[in-house]
């Protein structure tokens, strides 16, 4: 039984002091919060700067300390081995369990460096003739130096990177130290590497949590009577389940309001990387977030999908971050113009404050908007995700394949699709899916990207090039909504087909799946190609077929047989009046007449049923099968609903030309 680890951000609303029992409110927990937090960055800040140099980086990278051993996993005390130490300035008392929090942070950000640092190196020694274009003998000079792991689209930036470095100083860059400046560090409290001399928490029930923190009284503490002991009382939010185990958390100020991020750890099950016989394929698209499709690997190597598409159409919800995005560049601009007129200006101008209150305005606007930006583009991931997870939960999938888009690059005749595409939530979409997947034991493997939408995922085999078209009726137009297969005559949207050929890949070729051993993402890298069948599945039997079955009679009698058990005679049908209506016996569902206003002389009673509506009832909503209203989470979005269906089956024989290749049955 492994664990899942996972943050929860909850908010310390105030605080206790242990000592006197006062109560602190939120305003001053802030602000003593914000006062421990500046002592760590400043800390921090300083062992950065004095150790951003490439000796000290390759003592780091060497994984070897000053007396020979190993240096450890926790980043404090692999700094202490190499003898990286750090005193607070003159006239401040800070204990030590402070300075390991500040040497851990630097430890983590050095380290994140190390593989930057590796990747600039490698480009420097095989700087090719034209970086804008690499040979294959270049391609693989530089990949023979790389790990598997670093993707085409990093190799491009930072290539982007030397180049302009190049440009400026005309000599390549020696170092990553050289090419960059130190790393800024964040103002928050990593409570992970102090002990309980500065930090304590224990859990209180099921939806409580009690930390218990050292503080400093003032902003530049001078002894240890300006520290003092704070016990904070911590609600814990529903996604953190009664069996989870607490650890320490990570302490910062946002917004005037003291955040605690509490990772947390949940048992969950194994999800084994190969042998799975039905999975669930996802393609990204533009308008469409999330096509999707089921399928099942059969014994004898053939996979075979139940012919149902599934997408989870966000069109309006882009439209809407689209809007913010030119409001967001809008307001960057202006801030970029007034900037550069109070550079010209004096203070002594009569024009400097009412330009300088209009770009306090403005920014606070763009602060407004980028964070609206950022909580839509999560909510839209996560709703996604969880739409995902469903689909996979009803059809009894045990595995999630993934088109891998690392490599995606806005270029070409497509350059404006394509930046549209990298602008969306890719990357916490698919957080989020490994995230849910693995509370399920369901699997997340991501695909090779190249070919899905170019051949057909019946007749491929990298050989039937599928044409692209707006619509099936404009196949003479260009476009690339719809995909038509002039080989077989598949005719689907070229999202769908993509998603089985990504189905396809990744049930042919689990067994070459290969899992990172550091961050345990699940990848194929070899192209495993295969075409995908379509069967029926099997219709529900109907209310009437399963009466019958269960009072063992006959659901079609004979003529004969009606009649001899036929005891009451027939009604008749109703005629024709002479108005040339039907007549019927039966209440009308809403009254022909409308109702009198009450009140009105003279209107009489009013008669009973409802009120004749002037519009009809919204339409119910798709969404989560555990949402019993299925909602999206979005007014905006429209989603398959989720269904649970019955057993594949390759149904009747149908009809086949004799001619037909042997490929294409």
């Amino acid at each position: 039984m492994s664990r899942l680890t996972a943050t929860a951000t909850c908010t310390a609303h105030g605080a206790i002091v242990e000592v006197t029992g006062q109560v602190v409110p939120q305003a001053l927990l802030a602000q003593r919060v914000a006062w421990l937090a500046g002592l760590v960055r400043d800390l921090t800040a300083r062992l950065i700067a004095a150790r951003w140099t490439a000796a000290d980086l390759d003592a780091l990278a060497s994984g070897v300390g000053l007396d020979g051993r190993a240096l450890p996993a926790k980043g404090w005390v692999a700094l202490r081995r190499l003898g990286w130490g750090v005193t607070p300035a003159s006239g401040q008392h800070v204990c030590d369990r402070v300075a390991r929090c500040a040497q851990e942070q630097a430890a983590r950000l050095l380290r994140l460096a190390q593989h930057r640092r590796a990747l600039v190196t490698a480009i420097v020694a095989t700087w090719p003739q034209h970086p804008g274009k690499r040979t294959d003998a270049e391609w693989q000079a530089l990949r023979a130096l790389l790990s598997d792991r670093v993707s085409a689209a990093e190799i491009r930036n930072r290539t982007r990177q030397i180049r302009a470095y190049l440009d400026r100083h005309h000599v390549l860059p020696a170092d990553l130290t050289d090419l960059e400046e130190a790393p800024a560090s964040a103002a928050q409290i990593v409570l992970a590497a102090a002990d309980r001399q500065l930090a304590t928490l224990e859990r209180v029930g099921e939806l409580g949590a009690r930390l218990r923190v050292k503080l400093p009284l003032v902003a530049c503490p001078a002894s240890r009577r300006d520290w003092a002991w704070h016990v904070l009382p911590i609600a814990l939010p529903p996604t953190v389940p009664a069996e989870a185990t607490l650890c320490t958390p990570t302490l910062r100020v946002a917004k005037g309001r003291v955040r605690v991020d509490l990772p947390f750890q949940s048992p969950i099950g194994f999800a084994p990387a190969a042998g799975h016989v039905i999975g669930c394929g996802f393609d990204w698209g533009l308008n469409t977030l999330l096509t999707g499709t089921v399928g099942r690997l059969m014994a004898n190597g053939r996979v075979v999908s139940d012919g149902r598409p599934l997408a989870y159409d966000a069109s309006g919800v882009s439209a809407k971050l689209h809007r913010l995005r030119a409001e967001r560049e809008h307001l960057a601009a202006k801030m970029t113009h007034q900037e550069r007129l109070l550079v010209g200006m004096t203070v002594a101008d009569t024009r400097f404050a009412a330009l300088s209150t209009a770009h306090e305005a403005i920014r606070a606007e763009h602060e407004r908007v980028c964070a609206k930006i950022r909580h839509v583009n999560k909510t839209l991931a996560w709703s996604a995700a969880r739409w995902a997870l469903d689909q996979a939960l009803a059809s009894g999938a045990t595995v999630i394949y993934l088109e891998d888009l690392a490599t995606l690059e806005a270029r070409g005749r497509r350059g404006r699709a394509n930046a549209r595409l990298s602008g969306q939530v890719r990357g916490q979409v698919v957080a989020a899916i490994r995230h849910l997947a693995a509370k399920h034991a369901i699997a997340v493997v991501t695909v090779p990207a190249r070919g899905t939408s170019k051949y057909c995922p019946r007749c491929g085999q990298g050989t039937s090039a599928l044409t692209h078209c707006p619509a099936p009726d404009r196949r003479t137009e260009r476009g690339w909504a719809w995909a038509s297969c002039p080989a077989c005559g598949l005719s689907c949207n070229r999202d769908w087909a993509a998603a089985e050929r990504i189905l396809a890949r990744g049930l042919l070729g689990q067994q070459a799946t290969r899992t990172d051993r550091a961050t345990g993402v699940r990848t194929i890298l070899a192209v495993v190609e295969g075409n995908l069948a379509r069967a029926r599945r099997p219709r529900k039997a109907t209310r009437a077929a399963r009466r019958a079955r269960r009072t063992r009679t006959d659901l079609h009698p004979r003529p004969a047989a009606r009649d001899r058990s036929k005891n009451r005679p027939t009604p008749k049908r109703p005629t024709r009046t002479a108005n040339n209506s039907m007549t019927s016996s039966r209440v009308p569902d809403r009254r022909t007449v409308p109702a009198p206003v009450p009140g009105t002389p003279g209107a009489g009673q009013r008669p009973a049923g409802q009120v004749p509506q002037a519009t009809r009832p919204p339409a119910g909503r798709t969404g989560l099968v555990r949402d019993p209203q299925h909602r999206t989470g979005f007014h905006r979005v429209a989603a398959t609903p989720v269904l649970s269906l019955g057993q594949y089956t390759d149904g009747p024989p149908r009809p086949r030309p004799p001619d037909l290749p042997e490929i294409f049955r």
